[in-house]
């Protein structure tokens, strides 16, 4: 498996990584998801993704217990979640400090784990100020649940804008943007982010 630099950061991760979004939960069993993780894990796959999300919080349970289950040494992975849609309640989505910290507590106990490496901003929230989004994200990596934030399918001038109020504010900036990319989605990161 070849590795590469996240971002402007110092970590390694796979060039490929097992996502969780269509395979955990109703989709897949344990005992099929154990499996389809193992064979990833046996390549050379450090990065395995997740959010809150997925099957309603489902397959950060099934994640963490496969991790817990195979002895598998947390220092060699990189573990990511991401926050937006938590729940119904009028604070369970969003980007609010409260969602945010809430939110990644409850993926924290889900995955029964200490901390992740990633902690993405699942979608930008439009309804929230980006300072307090940064203020909030910024807080998570001070505090050690995550090492580093990101943001996902957020436009060049959401990501440019939160960098400004990291800057400005003396706070941690964003480190990795996760676009969808493939044969048929292709326009924003070729045009818009290069």
């Amino acid at each position: 498996m070849k590795y590469r630099t996240l971002g402007a950061s110092g970590l390694k991760v796979s060039a490929l990584s097992y996502g969780s979004w269509v395979t955990f939960g109703d989709q897949v069993d344990t005992e099929r998801a154990a499996e389809c993780m193992q064979v990833a894990y046996d390549h050379g796959v450090n990065f395995f993704d997740n959010a809150e999300a997925y099957s309603d919080g489902q397959s950060e349970r099934m994640m963490g217990e496969i991790i817990r289950e195979n002895g598998w040494d947390r220092t060699d992975l990189v573990v990511s979640t991401k926050i937006f849609w938590g729940g119904e309640g009028p604070n369970d989505r969003g980007l609010s400090r409260k969602h945010v910290v809430e939110g990644t507590t409850a993926a924290l106990e889900r995955l029964q784990m200490d901390y992740v490496d990633l902690v993405f901003c699942h979608r930008p929230d439009l309804e929230t100020p980006i300072e307090e989004t940064v203020r909030a994200m910024s807080y998570l990596v001070d505090n050690g649940y995550a090492f580093y934030w990101g943001t996902s399918e957020w436009s060049a001038q959401q990501i440019r804008h939160a960098h400004e109020v990291a800057r400005r504010e003396h706070l941690v900036p964003p480190t990795m943007e996760q676009p969808q990319y493939n044969m048929l989605h292709r326009e924003r990161v070729e045009r818009e982010y290069a």
